[in-house]
């Protein structure tokens, strides 16, 4: 079995039987030419044309993404528009054929080249997502250029197929017939890349991150596609072949549960509410959050405002938006996280230094308390928004009690200087602290004291409290929020909010996780906030577990060892109140506990 079974990461659910097609579509060879000086401007002429038509097909393939894929997914084309659309980037490439009188394919393939290695080195998580629309892009436009066969090579894939690549971008994912492909493999990739959102979104099975999968299946070769486990198994016997078909006929029933939780209150099974908020980063996502069931927004990213943009948002364009969000969620909290700016997130329109470790550097909060103006200004926006609906600021990366105390005098004196000018706006708006950092959450005590609530954002104070970069793949398997170091930080948060009679929500991706939720809800968390489409499950499973076997749950797992036992621990626990093999069918990259462990 083990020489037919390959393993990587399920990002999209459902089991997928076909035969395998190798695609490959890569860049082509481009030759190294030098055109004469009276041909340069003709070059950047080219390339100008190039961009505009490949603009085009790209609108095209956003609307065709809107139409099968949804509103919310199809903004995933924006950011290669904004690439081609980026004034210093094809500057980069006219320079490259204006000095080195380059064509313009080779000029755009090097100035590529160059803002992958750039992108590569900084080893931003966000930014290595971004490398798979560098590719897309990149091809396109070498294509174009070259007048070779573009990205029509569907064409050639038999009915019921398995495509097998070494990498799968947007461009081609939104392309598919779920009449011809049935499931996707690629040994590239992550459950947060843009092509694994476009399959689960279309509703094709798909396994990322299959090592050397091209070489391994045979064109030909029937495969099973397992999109929740993350495995392929090649060339299956009869029974296996039952098998799988029996897990789908579970899968779809599976999703009929969730569908049928959405119009069922967020109680456990013992009577107790967990509150369940979205994580909204862009405007798009406001829908998605209504059709999940969102009860408000835990984490309003505001950075998009900022990003991509050449000056700063006005006071009347965020007020705007804040209102727009909280109309949305009448009678719901809008958790207003205030500019979350630095480490791999400065706009062009703001001026920072470069700095030998940015993530530890001038960010966050400490811009926004240094750049004052700027601060007002989004304050002032969220009390005017405020005086409709419930907005709530949320301080990023505190590590000091005086970062809290002067947002408060801040927000205290535009309320009243608001109140002067006659502007219709709330006096005040509640103003809690974003624990990020260990030094927070030791300081939970004293910072609960100070503010109106607490919100654990897990993926920082995982990323801190461990010392494990989560954009390295290398350390992968150490940045795990299961950690004991990290549960403990969590409980201390929790019970300094509880002693200061204050909420304690979660906003973090450990919250949209099975296993940990469990423990967060045992630690005494009441609110989690997560992606949309991670609710419907989250309600579900807030529904058949009962706080007392969840608060159990969080003691053992805070005596445990290691990670590895703390999950056990919430294994154990979830076992005695639902059938765990629905998770592991139907949930891709939901943790399990390998045998012996306990």
């Amino acid at each position: 079995m083990s020489e037919r079974l390959l393993r990587g990461s399920g990002v999209s659910p459902g089991m997928a039987v076909g035969p395998a097609v190798v695609v490959r579509w890569t860049m082509p060879e481009v030759p190294h030419r030098i055109v004469p000086r009276s041909q340069v401007e003709g070059e950047v002429r080219r390339l100008r044309a190039a961009v505009r038509d490949i603009t085009r097909h790209l609108a095209e393939l956003k609307e065709r993404a809107e139409d099968r894929a949804g509103v919310d997914e199809a903004r995933i084309f924006d950011a290669q528009i904004l690439m081609l659309e980026d004034e210093v980037f094809l500057g980069g490439v006219e320079d490259l054929i204006r000095e080195n009188h380059l064509t313009a394919e080779k000029a755009f393939e090097y100035k590529a080249l160059e803002v992958r290695d750039a992108w590569s080195a900084v080893g931003s998580p966000m930014l290595s997502e971004r490398l798979a629309d560098l590719t897309g892009v990149t091809i396109r436009v070498v294509q174009h250029l070259m007048h070779v066969g573009a990205d029509d090579i569907w064409g050639s894939v038999p009915a019921r197929s398995v495509v097998v690549a070494r990498e799968l971008t947007p461009g081609l994912t939104v392309q598919l017939d779920r009449d011809y492909v049935v499931g996707l493999i690629s040994e590239q990739g992550t459950r947060t890349s843009h092509a694994a959102i476009l399959a689960h979104s279309i509703g094709i099975p798909a396994v990322f991150g299959v090592p050397d999968a091209v070489e391994r299946i045979a064109a030909g070769t029937v495969v099973v596609v397992d999109g929740a486990r993350g495995t392929v198994l090649l060339e299956p016997t009869a029974d296996e072949l039952a098998e799988a078909q029996v897990r789908e006929a579970s899968r779809l029933e599976f999703e009929r549960q969730l569908e049928a939780a959405l119009d069922q209150p967020p109680l456990t099974s013992d009577g107790h509410r967990i509150a369940l908020r979205g994580n909204v980063d862009l405007p798009d996502e406001i829908g998605s959050a209504q059709r999940h069931g969102a009860e408000g927004v835990g984490l309003l990213r505001t950075e998009f405002l900022i990003t991509g943009h050449s000056r700063l948002p006005s006071e009347d364009e965020q007020s705007a938006y804040f209102q727009r969000v909280g109309l949305a969620f009448r009678g719901h909290p809008i958790v207003v996280r205030t500019f979350d700016l630095g480490g791999d997130k400065f706009p062009a329109a703001f001026r920072a230094p470069t700095e030998p470790n940015p993530f530890l550097g001038w960010r966050a909060i400490r811009v926004c308390l240094d750049q004052e103006d700027m601060f007002r200004t989004q304050i002032r926006a969220a009390l005017r928004a405020a005086a409709r609906t419930q907005i709530h600021l949320m301080i990023p990366l505190v590590t000091r009690l005086d970062e809290v105390e002067r947002t408060r005098e801040l927000v205290m004196d535009e309320g009243q200087r608001l109140a002067r000018e006659g502007i219709e706006a709330a006096p005040t708006v509640p103003v809690g602290v974003m624990i990020e950092t260990p030094a927070a959450a030791i300081l939970a005590d004293r910072l609960a004291a100070v503010s109106d609530f607490l919100s654990v954002g897990t993926n920082d104070l995982t990323q801190y409290t461990l010392v494990v970069d989560r954009g390295n793949a290398r350390l992968a398997d150490r940045f795990t929020p299961h950690d004991p170091s990290v549960l403990r930080l969590l409980r201390m948060v929790a019970d300094a909010a509880r002693a200061a009679g204050k909420p304690a929500s979660v906003c973090g991706e450990m919250a949209s996780e099975p296993l940990p939720a469990v423990l967060l809800i045992g630690l005494g968390y009441d609110a989690l906030s997560v992606a949309p489409p991670a609710l419907p499950l989250l309600r579900w499973l807030v529904r058949h577990v009962s706080l007392e076997r969840a608060r159990a749950a969080a003691e053992e797992a805070l005596a445990a060892h290691s990670a590895a036992e703390v999950l056990a621990v919430a294994h154990r626990a979830l076992a005695e109140l639902i059938d765990l093999r629905l998770l592991a069918d139907n949930v891709p990259g939901c943790p399990e506990i390998e045998p012996g462990v306990a």
